[in-house]
């Protein structure tokens, strides 16, 4: 049986992506990175094909970044607390650049 993490979700993410992205198929690619972020052997090896998880360079707290798919540009804002991820935020393909941007604007959510 394979171990997970847990995945909490203060803000609705979820419920933002089912809301938001624009295809049935953006939110497979969703459920799908969700999956990956659960699966510990994936943090255990450092090693996430799908969403190539990592850090947010240039903001001072530890904010992470993954991929719902890597065309699209939607990403997803977490941040680990006592051993689970938190979800912060599911970003718009348009806005994935300015991803300094977002954060400040949304500081709240980030610890």
């Amino acid at each position: 049986m394979a171990i997970i993490k847990a995945l909490l979700d203060e803000y609705g993410v979820i419920m933002d992506a089912q809301n938001n992205l624009p295809t049935a198929e953006l939110m497979v690619d969703f459920l799908g990175a969700l999956a990956e972020l659960e699966n510990n052997e994936c943090h255990r090896t450092r090693s996430f094909p799908k969403t190539r998880l990592h850090k947010v360079v240039g903001i001072a707290g530890a904010i992470y970044r993954a991929d719902v798919n890597k065309v699209s540009g939607w990403r997803i804002h977490l941040q680990y607390s006592d051993g689970k991820i938190h979800l912060k935020d599911i970003i718009k393909g348009s806005k994935h650049d300015e991803v300094l941007k977002v954060i400040k604007a949304k500081k709240g959510r980030y610890e």
